[in-house]
């Protein structure tokens, strides 16, 4: 029976972290085209999934046409945010560039509060809780669906980076200064990655929003990303997959023994000790590229 329970555990971490996996594909992709880690992604995540109540709830619209249309205006938000807030600060210091994207995040989660409030919504995704036995393992099945679809972001991006436009990004991410050379627009192919983030973090919010509600817990969900992007290695997007995996496999296996010990809690201790070893041991991620350069 312990065997059986280690393995719940670990099946149900599993599609967790392929939860979280989700949200850090939208990390990966901008850092990828510019370098940058969006602070602002966890903040993308809860906007998009507000905007799909906002066309569901206030403007009529059914779930399955208020997602797209959800999908499309962040689409459309990503683009506007490259253009108005990051091309401004082109060629300036990432730091400054990073308390960007964090007063992002700060501006638009006030935003959002302000216009919706603080209290928690349910997404009203319609699926069923009863149990969902698999063999003698208990899954989750809004958790199996959330895993599912995000496998399948995951093949359309692995099929969209072997595209003509694909390429482009890549050669982007590769080196600014020789796609220029070659005429590659390399302002739009950085806000490509920003808006194909943001349309992203719609899907994120949908599937979180229907696990925990819709409120700005959502946007803590950064934390979870940012771990799994520096676990997988930043500029891979089948490395936040992997490491989406990994991590939640550890975290409910960890805290599921730990936290009986300390009282609860140690789901987060276990993050946060992921990501510190990370960046002190391999801190270009266990399938990020490590770049040498000679001096």
């Amino acid at each position: 029976m312990e065997a059986v329970f280690v393995l719940e555990l670990a099946a149900n971490g599993a599609l967790t972290g392929l939860l979280y996996s989700l949200v850090a594909i939208g990390l990966v992709l901008i850092y990828k085209s510019s370098s940058v880690p969006n602070l602002a992604q966890g903040a993308l995540t809860m906007m998009g999934a507000y905007l799909v109540l906002a066309f569901a709830q206030q403007a009529g619209a059914p779930l399955w046409l208020a997602i797209p249309l959800a999908m499309v205006a962040m689409f459309g938000a990503g683009l506007a945010i490259e253009r108005v807030a990051l091309r401004q600060l082109a060629g300036r210091p990432i730091v400054m560039i990073l308390m960007l994207t964090l007063g992002i995040d700060i501006f638009l989660r006030a935003t959002i509060m302000a216009i919706w409030g603080g209290t928690s919504r349910p997404m009203g995704l319609g699926v069923s809780y009863d149990p969902l036995f698999v063999g003698p393992l208990l899954i989750s099945r809004v958790h199996l669906i959330g895993a599912s679809i995000t496998v399948g972001v995951f093949l359309v991006f692995l099929f969209f980076f072997r595209t003509r436009l694909g390429i482009r990004l890549r050669a982007i991410s590769d080196d600014y200064t020789a796609s220029w050379s070659v005429g590659i627009p390399v302002e739009g192919g950085i806000a490509l990655s920003w808006a194909l983030a943001a349309a992203v973090a719609t899907v994120g919010g949908v599937l979180w929003g229907e696990v925990q509600g819709v409120d700005q817990a959502l946007s803590f969900l950064l934390l979870k990303a940012l771990t799994v992007a520096v676990l997988g290695g930043l500029d891979s997007v089948g490395g936040a997959v992997l490491a989406g995996i990994l991590l939640g496999v550890l975290e409910n296996v960890v805290s599921a023994y730990l936290d009986p010990l300390v009282g609860g809690g140690s789901r987060d201790l276990v993050v946060a000790a992921v990501l510190i070893l990370t960046v002190m041991i391999r801190p270009h991620g266990l399938f990020g590229r490590h770049d040498i350069e000679r001096v």
